[in-house]
């Protein structure tokens, strides 16, 4: 029989290897959600950029003579 202390199981070498995958997963889901703020931040403030524009441009020709 085989006694439960006499071998290790535990691979050193694979734990690290998956703590370093895991560790690059985790960056790259960040670095994703850091795009997607960076993307909602840029395309509001275009759309608010064009909303403003419109505005003045529907101002601006209200004083059009004709």
């Amino acid at each position: 029989m085989f006694n439960r202390q006499d071998y290790d199981c535990s691979d050193p070498k694979g734990d690290e290897g998956f703590g370093k995958v895991f560790a690059i997963v985790i960056c790259f889901v960040f670095f994703l959600g850091a795009l997607q703020v960076v993307y909602e931040t840029v395309s509001g403030w275009y759309q608010n950029v064009m909303q403003w524009g419109s505005d003045m441009l529907a101002f601006l020709a209200g004083f059009w003579p004709f």
